[in-house]
């Protein structure tokens, strides 16, 4: 979801002589030059990437991405030639060095192996070892792949692992447990927006036991290989080693950095199993999950053909349909099941989940075509949870509210994309900033003792200002909102990654300006239920030995967080949800990992299957029921259902329906319309699984009645012809 001051820290210096940070007026504001050739995702097999584009020989090419610094002086520091221990080292092929300084790698390539998990977390802390740390914030555990700092440098949680500043040796030390197959490197420099630090180029060794070391050679000269590092702080640089290595552990051993910067760098490895020579009947792994899904990452055309097959698959629960379309043409295409598809029961509340909002926070999107999946095929099991969760609620599932974006990421792959690139839409936009700001005209009605009389506490209309024609307001974000104001919607969930965290309303601090702020709803009990049950069932978020993400740990809090009290985000989803429809929406953040590699995405999908499945039936909690004519019993709809003590109301859909989500209490409930006199009732909510019925009968007023009759033509009865001639006298 977020990407803590991104624009600064992207500004990149470029090397250069002298001493100290660099100056705006030398950086020209552009990163220093580099030569970067073509890049293959495919070394990333697992990452969604594109197919090698031609073949040799039965043999797929693959072409490396490196960045080389030319014409810059860099600080590089010499160590001895290190001996290989002979047993160990296996027979490579030949690498050459061009003259422009990068390594030419022999075409035929082993294929490259899924990330270690550097920046998923499955790598410990205590399986990372350094020389030496500038600090406590910039040990060897802040090492990782995309990790982000905290807003001040010098606390504990900063932006990389950084050497000594007199450590002439320094290394970052990797202990995969045990013997795997080494096949790659990736780097980024340290993630501060006060500070420009990264390496420029850095050594590799191995060992099987911490004390022998080994590194690889470059045949051509038969010398130690250097590889070729970053030239800014974040972008992500590939590095295949010449030949795959065999080893438990893998030191990265920087040689030069940035001049007046420090040697600091973020990393993931690359890195296959292998079987345990100790084992004479090796087992093989078991897959983190038994069910039977597509547990892939799905670019455009392979999650519309995914939705189609799951369609095909159960006809008669589900169907798929498209609210509108990205600024590239992209369909934005949900998937709605229910066992009446296409149709709003009534009675039966309506439930979504949205993800894909930050086109590079992948993994919302495969849980909700693994959802899919897995509703269908439970449902064609006899799954009795399934089979009630589809025959009371419609659910409607969008994948990819931002495809453009996500295209973008997928094309970079899983573990190049970095920490950014795909999370805006092809036009630039920030969904999660770009729906109406109504929590302004809100607390200025508050402020002024405008509301409720004035100004309703509940559907505020959209400002002006976002209806004209020139608004920057993104198609996908104007499809959203057409969609939420054509279904009576009731709860839904943002998902996001980059965090282990739960969100909920307001995301917008009260405070003008305030970067954060405590500012809840007036439904903040029914909101941290909500939050709480979703961390409360996922199993990552339950983990007691996890560690924080990046540098707040929201275990403290039990993973959950009031919006604005983390950062403010003026103009979010949930904050519009809220005031201008009936839905009451929370953010869930389902993983450090914004995009991670596909080998992990059946164990997210166990973290998160659960906590899916019970925040859906969430929506059976509180009241729910019919507001009807008293005399034809028909359904009036838009009728106002207000709960004394929380200022923000309900109203009811077109057939008189409604439902209202509440914590266990008893409450005193107003259902009103115009033309109808009000009525008040008491409902009880209980812990038992609901929701409460909680009926009305309202009453036309005699204007109402009078009024629909001259509207009909017809003559006023002499009852009420003497009931309006008495009103007329008290007036008089």
């Amino acid at each position: 979801m977020w990407g803590l001051l991104l624009t600064l820290a992207t500004v990149a210096p470029a090397v250069r002589q002298g001493q100290g940070a660099p100056g705006a007026s030398e950086l020209g504001l552009g990163p220093p030059r580099t030569t970067e050739a073509p890049v293959s995702p495919s070394a990333l097999p697992g990452s969604p990437a594109p197919p090698p584009a031609g073949k040799k020989n039965g043999t797929s090419q693959q072409r490396v991405r490196v960045r080389v610094i030319k014409k810059k002086k860099v600080i590089v520091k010499r160590r001895k030639k290190l001996t290989s221990p002979g047993p160990l080292v296996t027979a490579r092929p030949p690498v050459t060095t061009s003259p422009a300084g990068t390594m030419d790698l022999p075409e035929a390539r082993e294929p490259g192996c899924p990330p270690l998990g550097l920046e998923s977390l499955r790598v410990s802390d205590n399986q990372l070892e350094a020389s030496s740390s500038q600090s406590v914030g910039l040990g060897p555990h802040r090492g990782r792949l995309n990790i982000q700092s905290g807003l001040e440098d010098g606390d504990l949680y900063d932006g990389a692992w950084c050497a000594e500043e007199q450590d002439a040796e320094p290394w970052l030390q990797v202990d995969a447990r045990h013997p795997v197959r080494f096949s790659g490197i990736i780097t980024q420099g340290r993630n501060s927006i006060w500070r420009y630090d990264w390496v420029t180029s850095y050594k590799v060794q191995f060992s099987n036991d911490s004390r022998t070391w080994w590194g690889s050679r470059n045949h051509s000269s038969g010398m130690d290989a250097v590889f070729p590092a970053n030239s800014d702080q974040e972008s992500p640089v590939l590095n295949l080693l010449p030949e795959p290595q065999v080893a438990r552990f893998i030191r990265l051993l920087p040689r030069s950095w940035l001049q007046g910067g420090a040697s600091c760098l973020r990393a993931e490895i690359l890195a296959c199993p292998v079987p345990d020579p100790s084992e004479p009947f090796p087992e093989t792994p078991a897959l983190a999950s038994s069910d039977p899904l597509d547990f892939r990452h799905h670019n455009y055309k392979a999650m519309r053909k995914l939705m189609k097959q799951v369609n095909e698959q159960c006809p008669n629960i589900t169907r798929v349909y498209s609210i509108g379309k990205s600024y590239q043409g992209l369909k934005l295409y949900v998937m709605e099941m229910s066992d009446h598809p296409g149709e709003h029961e009534l009675g039966e509340p309506e439930v979504r989940y949205v993800a894909g909002m930050h086109g590079n926070e992948a993994l919302g999107r495969e849980l909700l075509l693994l959802l899919m999946q897995f509703l269908c095929h439970e449902f064609l099991r006899g799954n009795p949870r399934v089979t009630r969760l589809l025959t009371e609620t419609r659910i409607h599932l969008l994948p990819s509210m931002n495809p453009d974006g996500y295209e973008t990421a997928f094309r970079r792959g899983s573990e190049l994309v970095g920490w950014a690139e795909g999370r805006w839409t092809q036009q630039g936009i920030d969904l999660n900033h770009n729906f109406a700001d109504l929590n302004t005209p809100l607390w200025e009605a508050e402020d002024d003792g405008l509301m409720p009389d004035t100004v309703p506490n509940h559907h505020l209309p959209m400002p002006a200002y976002y209806t004209l024609p020139n608004a920057t307001v993104a198609p996908e974000t104007r499809a959203v909102i057409e969609w939420m104001e054509r279904i009576p919607f009731v709860l839904s969930a943002n998902l996001h990654g980059g965090e282990l965290v739960v969100s909920y309303p307001f995301d917008m601090t009260r405070t003008p300006w305030a970067a954060r702020e405590l500012t809840p709803t007036p439904d903040d009990p029914v909101f941290r239920w909500l939050s709480t049950v979703y961390a409360g069932t996922n199993w990552a978020m339950q983990d007691p030995d996890r560690r924080p993400c990046h540098n707040q740990d929201f275990s403290l809090h039990g993973n959950i967080i009031n919006g604005a009290d983390w950062h403010t985000v003026p103009g979010s989803m949930n904050d519009f949800s809220y005031l201008h429809t009936n839905c009451f929406e929370v953010t869930v953040e389902l993983s450090c990992d914004k995009f991670p590699h596909e080998n992990e995405l059946p164990q997210e999908w166990e973290n998160n299957k659960e906590a899916l499945l019970t925040y859906l039936e969430q929506v059976r909690m509180g009241i729910a029921g019919f507001v009807r004519d008293k005399d034809t019993e028909l359904g009036i709809a838009d009728a106002v259902i207000a709960v004394d003590g929380i200022n923000h109301d309900v109203t009811t859909a077109w057939g008189g329906d409604y439902w209202r989500l509440l914590t266990p209490g008893d409450y005193m409930v107003t259902a009103s319309a115009e033309g109808y006199h009000s009525v008040t009732r008491s409902c009880r909510v209980t812990f038992e699984e609901g929701p409460v019925p909680c009926n009305f009968h309202l009453t036309k007023t005699p204007k109402q009645r009078l009024r629909e009759l001259l509207a009909a033509g017809a003559k006023v009865p002499p009852d009420l012809r003497r009931r309006l001639e008495r009103l007329r006298r008290r007036k008089d």
